[in-house]
């Protein structure tokens, strides 16, 4: 294994080509491979911006409100050890000019501390938090699970001891590959559990919705209405750039805050 300073470069001058590997995953033999090296274990899930989510506050007391970012403000503050990245890897790969490089993502457990220090630093909860709120203000997505392609490119272990908080941008994101991979790895990266979206008969297909603005595609214009296919992982950017607001998601319940929590923890400790 190469330095992480030496796989960053390498990241950056190929990060163009990862279309074209995607599609090859398809072939089995190079799909097996691939993922056995870089997404063995992996389960991660996007998380709605809170504003994505309707919240009657005039009926529900404060503290019923069910939020997405509360999965990622609980394994905050439950981690002992919080890293904080200077820049986004697909960003600055990209050269992202929509969105700030500088958001990184967040990594939380014991292997974040073998990260380069020159890739970012060690923070406290309250800056960890604070990181995750600033990424959130900036129209960026959390993406949050086990994820082994940053233990290979960051060059850490164990795998099981590194939490990965993606901040994803729909023009620059690697999962926009999930449309072309291998399905084995694209069934790795899913909705967190309770969350719906669908197309209301508010409707007048614009076709804003499917212009750069889906991490994976999922809407389409079908005759004159938007429809939301299996492939939809919830992440809500389409219902926050509705001009009709005809596109709703929908979250039910504290358990599946808990549901999203327990699957996470059974992957990843990040005490």
């Amino acid at each position: 294994m190469g330095s992480p300073y030496l796989i960053k470069t390498l990241i950056n001058k190929t990060f163009s080509q990862r279309f074209f590997w995607a599609r090859m995953s398809r072939y089995p033999v190079i799909g097996r491979l691939m993922e056995y090296l870089l997404f063995e274990d992996d389960e991660i899930f996007y998380l709605p911006r809170d504003k994505s989510i309707p919240v009657n506050t005039a009926l529900i007391p404060r503290e019923d409100v069910v939020l997405p970012s509360q999965v990622l403000t609980h394994f905050i503050q439950q981690a002992n050890y919080h890293w904080i990245m200077d820049f986004c890897i697909c960003r600055d790969s990209s050269r992202c000019k929509d969105y700030p490089v500088d958001l990184g993502c967040i990594f939380l457990g014991e292997a974040a501390m073998g990260i380069n220090p020159k890739f970012g630093r060690k923070a406290t909860v309250e800056e960890t938090l604070e990181h995750a709120a600033r990424c959130r203000e900036a129209g960026l997505v959390h993406l949050i699970g086990r994820n082994k392609l940053d233990k290979v490119w960051l060059n850490v272990s164990p795998g099981n001891k590194l939490l990965t908080v993606c901040n994803c941008c729909p023009c620059c994101c690697l999962w926009k590959i999930l449309p072309q991979i291998n399905s084995s790895i694209s069934a790795k990266v899913n909705r967190m559990p309770g969350i719906s979206v669908s197309v209301t008969e508010d409707c007048v297909g614009c076709g804003l919705c499917t212009r750069d603005v889906c991490f994976v595609n999922a809407i389409q214009l079908t005759g004159e209405r938007a429809a939301i296919g299996a492939e939809c992982r919830g992440c809500g950017r389409c219902v926050t750039v509705c001009p009709k607001e005809a596109i709703e998601i929908k979250m039910t319940g504290h358990e599946n805050i808990q549901a999203a929590v327990n699957i996470i923890e059974s992957l990843v400790d990040v005490t």
